[in-house]
Formats: C-alpha cells, structure tokens, sequence
C-alpha cells in the first residue's frame, strides 16, 4: 500500500460546520453553493511600515553590548541568549533585574534579536525589547500584552468547540470502532497509555485525530491539529488541518510533558512519531507544527535546556535536508540526525515493523561537519540520490509539464538565470512561475522595483484564479480567502534602485552563496542587453554595460522559508545584466519574443543552461490575457538537446583545414 507524505490544509474554517456539528461561531453564516466555506470578511489591522525605512539589523555583538550598557546580565545558550525577563514584575522604579534576583526567562535570539519571555509569553522584536528597557528606566511598566487578537480569540472558540466534542481515543464505547479507527493511523501498537498520556482524542463526525496545544504558562487551549486520511486506491494520503492557521500554529506537540531535568530529546516531523518514540524508547520527544517544512525561531526558546537533541523527521530525502538545516540553527555541536533508509525508516513505521528505535538513535550521525570529508562519509548520500531520483530533482511544476522535461524540477541551492526583451511578459510569465511552485507548499518571497504590491497581488490572483474578477466582484472574497493561505510573502520596498555595475558583480556572488548556505533557490530575473529586433537572445545577451539601459531594476523573489527565518526555500530578484551572472547560475531560461509583422508574436522559453544534468531546449508558449496566465501549446513536443550530443554535432560541422579552420596562436 502506497503511503502520501502529508498534506496540509492550513485552514481548518472549512470544515468547522462539519467538526462543531453545524454551528459555529457567532456571525459567521455559510456561503450558498460552496458548503463549509464562510463567507464573513476579517479585516485585519495593518502594520504600516516604519517612515524611517526598513527594520535594522542586529549582530549579536550589538545586543552583548547593549546588555553590558544597561547592566542586565546574561549568558550564552545554544540559539539564544538568556536573562531575567522584564516582564515578570510590573513594579515601578525597579532597577533592572540582578543576576541573583530573578530566573533567567527571557530568551533573545541571537541572529534576529527577537525575544520571547516563556514566564509570561511576552515577545517581540530587538526594538521592542529596547523600547521596553527604557520605560522601565522611566518607571513606567512594561506593556502587557493584552487581550488577543480577534482571529485568535475566534480559532481558541472554534478550537474548544472540536475538542469538547471530540472523544479520548483511549475510552470510545466500542470497542471495534477503537481498534478499527487505530489500525487507520497506524496506531496498532501504540498503547492507551500513550495516547493517554499525550491527550490524543478522536472526533467521530471527520473521523479525525485531534491533537491538542495548550500554552505552557497556564495549560489552557490554545488551538488543536487534525489529521485524517485519505485513501485513493491503493495509497493513502494523511491531511492535517490547524486552528489557528497553519502559518500561526506552533504548537510543539508533546511539550508540556518535559521535565526541567530531560537533557535530552528527540525532534520529530510528525505527532504520530513522537507517540511511537516516547513509547519505545522512552525518551523526550516531540513534534514540530510543521513537520520538516520549518523550525519557527518562536519555538527555539523551549529547546535550549537540552543538551542533546536527534532530529528524526522523516524517510525521504526532503526530511534529512532539513534535519541538516534545522541543526545548524539549533547549534551543531548538541546535535545528532537519523539517516533516512529501508532500515531507519519514520519512527511509526519502524515500531510497526519491530526495529529496534533504541538502537537506531544511538547509531545517529553527529551533525557537526569538518572541512574535508571523504567519499566513505559521502557514501550513504551519494546512494540516497540515487535511490530518490525523483525527490533530488526537485518539485515539478503542474502548470509547465514541458519545463520538468528540461529541469526536472526546482531545486533547492540553486541559482537560476531568467531573462527576456523588454515588454515580453518577463514578470506575468515569472509571477505564475512562482505561484506554481507556491500552490505546491513552496513559501515564497516577492520583491520589486518596478511593480507596487497591489498590482503584483492583482496579477497573481487573476492568473491563481485563472478568470478576471472585475466583472464577478461576488467571487472576489471566495478567491481572495484561498489565496490568502498560500505561503506567498512581498517585500515592501518601492521604486528605482542605483547600484552601480561594479558592486553587481559582488551581489551576484553573494546571493550564490545565500543560496548554497540557506538551501535555498534564488531566480534573478535580469534584463538583457539591447539586441536587434530580428535577432533572439542567447546567453551571451546578459552580458554587457548597463550604461545603455534606462530601465529600472527590478527584484522578485521566490522563496521556500515560511515568514519565519528559516524556512525560505527560493528566491527571486530581478535586476540589470550582469558580467557574472551566467557563470555563477545553475540554471539560464530565456523568454523568446520572435515579432511578426502581421500579428502577434510566438512566444517560447528557452532553457540554454542546465547545471544538474544538461538537458536544455526550447518549448512554445501561448498567452491567455483573460487569466494572465502562459501555457505550453501541447501541439509540439519540446525540442530537448543534450549538451554531450550539440558538442558532437558542432564537432562534425567544423571544416578539416582550409582558409575557414580555427587557428590557435
């Protein structure tokens, strides 16, 4: 039986009606013709961005400093620095709190400077965290954090409305419905006691697992996760579903069950695999909000008491990319990750199988790494890529089946090269290349120079709808509240840039980097040098000086990190043409443009560099200006050359002397 990695759903409001049994919260009301979808409107309260520009970094040389100056003490942990929280008394004219006066409850992350007080779940960003230390200065208290937000308040409402009618999976009344609905999860050997203890319930009327987070200041509710499953043949998807939203649920599943004195703990990507661990082994485990897709830094904080941490997401090789990424946040040093293998499969699926999970976490691989390594070390990765073909090629898009042929997929690490005439549809083309990868779970970052927000959100809801809206203004907040659960980000800077050609070499450099050291996969989107109409663009054509264009730069950006600092898998920036652009990218499309004199022009996209294996080519591609949206034709087959075999038949063609033989000086 075919097992479906998990699914998430980020918005459990869907299915409220179903789950709370017909009723909901109050004002909400069912649209007519789109069962479970609701059809109020939240407006939210937008942060206006500061007028003095963007947030300043902070090193964490900075925050030492600033620590020392205002006499608050500290000591280093793994990911954060701790100290005593300024929020744990509200007394005026306190000085600030001594080394001996006050536990230290108070964690600043070390590479963003933000703070979260786990005494009082207090948090915020480096400025706030000064702004409050100078009104304690003044004798003024620091700010409470008040009541919740009114999207929250309502997710904990609709979170105790499910769990108050949802069942403790160890107590059902029948007794076959018990062991039928854990055989559906795999949970066969998982005893009552387990599920007891970890509060797992199950919800009769979706047939889902319900998995609780509550606060760790005071245990009440704060939202809940469901899974159920799907099958669809022979395989079998999981789907999850959170309250509050997925992208604002982080809930480390298992939590409240640690100890001040566990030193040692287990990371899982999933609640199963954690009840399967903590019951075979016995040691601390828990489960992260969002499997192997992020480690929000909220969350770093109640990591730091532990010495040792085992990463163990999953069995494929997205899972052990990211426990590799996840460590390296977390400090290498404390860190050991499980090899993904027939022999080391997911936690559930190895206490199913009867594996030893105890031995299994011994044979884990420290995470910290030496600057030279032999192919002995390589060994088992090389093997897993060519074991998981298709996972090392990338996710594939669904709207571009023609661009898979050519690159496989997209890739995490890489750099890719994307350019086009002026006016060839360079940002619609990249806009839907984008939300592509985004439908598929790829969290992306957009930033341009030329194109405000608002007109770039415009374009990519008519092309995620695939209709323009302006004449069905009634489907506008249906299509609008989908498209707002993508994991889809823009930046907020507006407006020509100055970069001068010699500092563009640099960025080109740099983001090659970012992307090799973040796993993360950066598309610059370049503008080429002039050309004749009649000629198309190579790759040579991103070459040249930028003293010839008056165009403003522009700078998208695609990535795969969740909001949170880590998660950023692609990015895109569009700017001018650049020396060393070409060399640097792994990957080079090019948007052809060939004008006709009697019509309109074909379109078509070239991929003329291809890093991972070589294969490049061209395919056609059709405009539909009803939905913003490029397609392949599907009437011509994509014209795929192998460098190895152009090498070949450019080998041939060459003259065998005479006056047109190349001559080497």
């Amino acid at each position: 039986m075919a097992v479906v990695p998990l699914r998430p759903c980020r918005t459990a409001g869907r299915l409220l009606p179903l789950l709370c049994g017909g009723t909901r919260s109050k004002g909400a009301s069912l649209s007519p013709g789109v069962p479970g979808r609701l059809t109020q409107r939240r407006y939210k309260k937008d942060v206006l961005p500061s007028p003095e520009g963007p947030v300043p970094s902070v090193s964490i040389t900075e925050i030492r400093q600033y620590l020392r100056a205002q006499g608050i003490p500290f000591h280093d942990g793994y990911s954060c620095l701790h100290t005593p929280s300024l929020f744990t008394d509200g007394r005026e004219n306190q000085p600030p709190p001594s080394a001996t006066s006050a536990p230290y409850t108070l964690f600043i992350d070390k590479t963003t400077g933000s703070f979260l007080c786990t005494a009082t779940l207090a948090e915020g960003t480096w400025q706030d965290f000064q702004a409050n230390v100078e009104l304690r200065h003044r004798g003024v208290p620091p700010a409470s954090s008040g009541e919740p937000e009114e999207d929250t308040r309502r997710a904990r409402e609709d979170a105790r409305c499910i769990w108050d009618r949802s069942l403790p999976l160890w107590e059902l009344l029948d007794e076959d419905e018990t062991n039928e609905t854990k055989a559906m999860f795999g949970l066969s050997l998982v005893t009552d006691a387990t599920l007891k203890r970890f509060g797992v319930r199950y919800l009769r009327t979706a047939k889902s697992l319900v998995f609780p987070w509550f606060s760790p200041r005071d245990a009440t509710l704060k939202g809940l996760k469901l899974l159920r499953v799907e099958k669809k043949g022979d395989a079998v998807a999981y789907v999850e579903e959170t309250l509050p939203r997925f992208d604002s649920y982080r809930n480390l599943f298992g939590l409240p069950l640690i100890s001040r004195r566990d030193t040692e703990l287990v990371l899982t990507g999933w609640e199963l695999d954690a009840l399967a661990l903590h019951q075979a082994t016995g040691v601390a485990s828990l489960a992260l909000p969002r499997g192997a897709t992020c480690l929000p830094p909220a969350l770093l904080p109640y990591l730091e008491q532990f010495k040792r941490i085992t990463l163990w997401l999953g069995e494929d090789l997205r899972s052990w990319e990211a426990a590799k990424l996840f460590a390296r946040k977390l400090s290498l040093k404390r860190c050991s990750l499980v090899r993904p293998g027939d022999l080391q499969p997911r936690p559930l699926e190895a206490l199913n199988q009867g594996l030893n999970l105890t031995k299994i976490l011994r044979a884990a691989l420290p995470a910290s790494h030496k600057s030279i390594v032999s192919f002995r070390q390589l060994r088992e990765e090389v093997f897993g890529e060519l074991v998981n073909t298709e996972q090392v090629a990338g996710i594939k898009w669904a709207r571009f089946p023609e661009l898979n042929k050519l690159l496989k997929g997209h890739r995490r690490g890489e750099l890719t090269i994307f350019t086009g005439p002026t006016g060839s549809g360079k940002t619609t083309f990249i806009s839907e290349y984008a939300l592509d990868l985004c439908m598929q779970g790829v969290c992306t970052l957009w930033g341009s120079f030329e194109i405000n927000n608002v007109r770039l959100a415009k374009i990519m809801l008519t092309q995620f709808a695939t209709q323009r809206l302006e004449d069905q203004l009634e489907l506008y907040d249906e299509w609008a509240d989908r498209f707002e659960d993508l994991p889809l980000y823009f930046m907020t800077f507006h407006g020509q840039q100055n970069i001068k050609l010699a500092a563009q070499d640099y960025i080109v450099g740099a983001f090659r980097k970012f992307a090799t050291d973040n796993t993360c996969h950066i598309t610059l989107v370049i503008h080429p040098r002039k050309e004749d109409d009649e000629k198309e663009l190579q790759t040579a054509s991103i070459f040249g000086s930028a003293k010839g264009s008056k165009e403003p730069g522009r700078q998208p950006m695609s990535t795969s990190k969740r909001r949170d600092s880590g998660c950023i898998r692609s990015a895109l920036l569009e700017m001018f043409f650049f020396p060393q652009a070409s060399q640097e990218a792994d990957n080079v499309l090019i948007l052809q443009d060939r004008k006709l004199v009697t019509g309109p022009g074909k379109r078509y996209l070239q991929v003329s560099k291809n890093r991972f294996d070589g294969d490049v080519g061209v395919f056609p591609l059709e405009f539909s200006k009803a939905s913003l949206t490029f397609s392949s034709t599907g009437k011509s087959k994509v014209k795929l050359k192998k460098m190895k075999e152009e090498k070949a038949h450019l080998a041939k063609k060459a003259p065998e002397g005479g006056s047109g033989a190349s001559k080497k000086l």
